[in-house]
């Protein structure tokens, strides 16, 4: 499976393992034993790469002081074998909690003195957690042996795996904090808001050899790690750049130090610090040698999402260097203490983004003087509105600001990217699109209309240094225009069709197609049929072609760019390259939207990719490789792990199906078909029964399905009552049978009755025929009886039939879809690199390009939508309705004269219809 289908799989089974503990407790405890796991087999790695057998291995013990001492100099710290998570699974029933508790206390005795700064204490919150687990030793014991299963798929052995472990640490944090309400603003940075920031700290850096970025307020180190994957895109080698982070809360700092050290960074590049940032700034030095390594820090980037509006203590830090030229942040907020903190530790060419409430951009009083002093200063160069309730923990909007130690222009670009996102369950999520629209628009500076504004500092003194988003970018929707002519009379208004320009513009001609002239000010639609008006249009014909032209080529190039070469791909920027080739050929393309043609390639990327990294993995061959499919099931009352057949690892079998096993799948798709077919004649036939008449007897409790047995039985009934000479024979003959009549009447009788078609019945040796045979061949005559149509017992007899050929189509079905699923696990196993090939174009490529042609057709049918929602508006005149009300009026009012009663009624009636109609069709 892929990387986001094992994080899936791996959230799930340690979520339904945490019971009632807090996710934001929980996560401490499997994300830091995936940590140990990954030591382990850091270091048994190291071992075999350097010559050790597994009996060398076994024999190491932490007493062989020079040995152990040579390997913690190498990796920074040491674990003996019988400590190793490895050995934990191998132990199976005689692991117990003390193993762990023993491993990680010998862990913290044998880190390399150079390495202390990374690993020290890293493990001191599971340590100290443990005892949550379980109120026993062996409940604590259970817990951990489950979830040290679950982790042990976690692959964390070589270089390769560092991305997959990677994604999979970060996939669970953030589930975690989706689930940990509040607390998860302690520790995580939606996704989507690291992204951003780190695409533009990347784009600012692109040129630069070695890089070091920081974050004061870390938390779990996601900003950081998505800051160096993004600059990883523009540098040759990753190891020049350094991350430095400092994060107050204990078990959260732990967090920091294990997701930069698993993402393959070098310690030497990891310089961490567990303190109050505000309070302990950051001159580093070492605690038993401060004067002479003394080390102020100034970086090339700054991140941060730091707690909003918290209170801090100001006093006696007002020559403080952080704050000392732009003033310092009151007391109870200390959002500008933050970001002036950032800026500081800016080099002259740096630069910073923060998140922070929107307060900090209209606030006054201190907060008023810290925003002037940033404004003439010239250092804010963009402000981003984000939407609300996308961050765990908070509702409400917040934004980035990107501050940059020197700038050489003095304007400022607003954004307000407040309305682009999708819902997703109760939270609010940016997607792919609207995350590139925001990017693109700060490294373009790109004024766009309800989206972007560049204003220039007079523009902002002009707003007395208020940076409130609205005063410069108009986004809200304009509330909707009733023409009062138009809701009198009709017609559509041509100034609310000019809300349209761009599409009369781009299809010059469609305008005149579409309406007629009322007067000057009014139009018509020509047609009620807008659709087929657009489809026959020639500027939209044109543009449909111009469209295909553009993209004539598109599969091939994605052919090229992902399977030819699919083991150069390089996934750090390929999808970037894709993207480029899409908007060139968009360039002349009028009135598509760019970011969406980019959303459906960043839709399809994420299985593409997956893909890719395995196929560079593990080899090619991994095509033709077939996995056991794993699921629960409940086995003696407990969830159990079983297979349930097979999974292509790359390739889908049901591709394979509809492909190579074409026919086959055809054949099942027919059975299929026929079986829902007899079920729909079955449902039919329930409701033509009647319940009164007691035909709902031979129906379940639920009165939806036949009973078999009772239909037989209620069939037996009718067929008693059939009379036909051949029925009326055999009953005979039966009757013959039981009284043990001789074989000469037994043949005599036969020979005397012709009208019986005896050659139908198997003969025996003595000329004879058996009971059984015979009561067969008249349950078959029986059941070909034709009673009468639409009678209870014809119905009874179709039902017979039905449930007989739908038991025969489940056997069927059943057999023939074991014999395709193995059949396609043959061919998957089997496949040759040019039909591998093709299976992955129809699952990466065509995919992909059906959607991006369909973009064409959408704008289309959201310009009939536009056009005819306008001619709905005006379609029903306020006239039109008055006489509807006027007559409906009318009508009651003669309703009401109809109406008798007694003299209190008449009168109450009387009084209602004055009421309605007043004297107007008063008698």
């Amino acid at each position: 499976m892929n990387k986001q289908q094992l994080a899936a799989k791996i959230w799930e089974s340690a979520n339904n393992l945490r019971g009632k503990m807090e996710a934001g407790e929980y996560k401490d405890y499997i994300l830091g034993f995936i940590f140990y796991k990954f030591l382990s087999d850091k270091e048994y790695k190291f071992l075999i790469q350097n010559g050790y057998e597994q009996s060398d291995i076994e024999e190491l013990r932490e007493e062989n002081e020079e040995e152990v001492d040579w390997i913690k100099r190498n990796i920074g710290f040491f674990i003996e074998p019988k400590n190793l998570f490895s050995n934990w699974i191998e132990i199976g029933n005689d692991f117990s909690v003390d193993n762990v508790v023993t491993a990680l206390s010998a862990f913290s005795r044998n880190i390399y003195h150079s390495h202390k700064n990374v690993f020290s204490d890293i493990f001191k919150t599971l340590e100290q957690g443990i005892s949550k687990l379980g109120e026993t030793s062996v409940s604590r014991t259970k817990a951990i042996k489950n979830l040290i299963e679950i982790i042990n798929d976690v692959p964390t052995s070589n270089q390769r795996d560092y991305d997959v472990l990677g994604f999979i640490y970060e996939y669970l944090i953030g589930q975690f904090a989706s689930s940990a309400g509040k607390k998860a603003g302690e520790f995580y940075t939606p996704h989507e808001v690291s992204v951003i920031m780190a695409e533009l700290v990347a784009a600012h850096l692109k040129d630069k050899e070695t890089i070091n970025i920081y974050d004061p307020t870390s938390g779990s180190g996601s900003l950081l790690i998505n800051i160096g994957q993004s600059v990883g895109k523009h540098i040759e080698d990753t190891n020049k750049i350094k991350y430095y982070a400092q994060e107050l809360i204990e078990s959260t700092y732990n967090l920091t130090r294990m997701n930069l050290i698993m993402r393959g960074i070098l310690p030497d590049n990891i310089v961490t610090r567990n303190g109050d940032t505000l309070e302990e700034d950051w001159p580093w030095f070492d605690d038993n040698d401060k004067v002479s390594t003394y080390n102020p820090l100034f970086v090339d980037a700054v991140v941060s999402n730091p707690p909003y509006s918290q209170k801090w203590d100001p006093a006696n830090k007002d020559i403080d260097p952080r704050y000392a030229e732009y003033g310092l942040a009151p007391k109870s907020k200390a959002d500008y203490a933050f970001l002036l903190h950032d800026l500081y530790h800016l080099k002259p060419d740096g630069i910073m983004t923060i998140v922070l409430p929107h307060g900090v951009l209209f606030r006054g009083g201190e907060e008023g003087t810290i925003r002037k002093n940033l404004i003439e200063k010239n250092k804010i160069d963009a402000i981003i509105g984000l939407p609300a309730n996308i961050f765990f923990g908070t509702g409400i909007p917040t934004i980035i600001l990107v501050l940059k130690k020197h700038r050489d222009n003095t304007d400022v670009l607003f954004v307000d990217a407040s309305k682009g996102f999708k819902k997703a369950g109760n939270k609010n999520v940016l997607q792919a699109s609207d995350i590139k629209r925001i990017v693109d628009a700060v490294i373009q500076r790109k004024k766009v209309e309800k989206f972007s504004h560049i204003a220039t500092l007079q523009d902002i003194k002009d707003n007395e240094y208020n940076l409130n988003i609205p005063r410069y970018v108009e986004s809200n929707e304009e509330a909707e225009k009733w023409d009062i002519y138009a809701t009198m009379y009709g017609g559509i208004p041509k100034n609310e069709l000019e809300d349209y320009k761009d599409i009369w513009e781009a299809f010059p001609r469609l305008y005149d197609e579409l309406f007629d002239e009322i007067n000057r000010d009014y139009v018509k639609l020509k047609s009620g049929n807008t659709s087929s008006l657009l489809k026959s249009n020639d500027d939209i014909i044109n543009f449909k072609g111009e469209y295909e032209s553009a993209f004539r080529n598109f599969d091939s190039y994605l052919y090229n760019q992902l399977i030819e070469n699919v083991a150069e791909v390089k996934l750090a920027n390929k999808e970037e390259i894709l993207t480029m080739d899409i908007f060139s050929r968009l360039n002349s393309i009028k009135l598509i939207d760019r970011y969406d043609a980019f959303q459906i390639l960043n839709d399809s990327w994420k299985d593409i990719s997956g893909d890719i990294e395995i196929l560079q993995k593990e080899s090619f061959d991994s095509v033709r490789i077939v996995d056991p499919n794993m699921i629960t099931k409940k086995v003696n009352g407990k969830d159990t792990i079983v297979q349930d057949g097979w999974l292509g690892r790359i390739i889908p079998f049901d591709l394979v199906q509809s492909t190579i096993l074409k026919a086959k799948e055809v054949q099942m798709s027919n059975l299929v078909n026929r079986l829902s077919e007899v079920q729909e004649s079955l449902d039919e036939i329930i409701s033509t029964l009647s319940e009164a008449e007691g035909e709902f007897d031979v129906l379940n409790d639920s009165n939806d399905k036949f009973v078999l047995k009772d239909v037989n039985s209620e069939l037996s009934e009718f067929y008693k009552d059939i009379e036909t000479s051949e029925l009326i024979t055999m009953r005979e003959y039966l009757v013959l049978l039981d009284s043990k009549g001789s074989k000469k009447e037994k043949i005599e009788f036969v020979s005397n009755h012709p009208e019986v078609n005896w050659s139908a019945i198997p003969i025996n040796g003595s000329g004879t025929y058996n009971k059984k045979d015979v009561m067969k061949y008249v349950s078959s005559i029986q059941k070909s009886y034709k009673f009468q149509e639409g009678s209870f017992a014809s119905k009874l007899s179709s039902v017979v039939m039905l449930l007989e050929e739908e038991k025969d189509l489940k056997k069927e079905i059943k057999e023939n879809k074991a014999e395709l699923h193995e059949l396609t696990k043959i061919t998957i196993e089997n496949l040759s690199d040019e039909q591998a090939n093709e299976l992955l174009k129809l699952k990466w490529i065509d995919p992909l390009t059906r959607s991006i042609r369909k973009l064409p057709d959408i704008l289309i049918k959201e310009i009939a939508k536009k056009v005819l929602l306008l001619q709905q508006k005006y379609d029903k005149t306020f006239i039109e309705v008055s006489d509807e009300i006027e007559n409906s009026t009318k009508k009651l009012g003669n309703l009401l004269d109809e109406l008798t009663g007694s003299e209190f009624d008449m009168k109450g009636i009387r009084r209602f219809k004055k009421l309605l109609i007043g004297d107007k069709y008063d008698k």
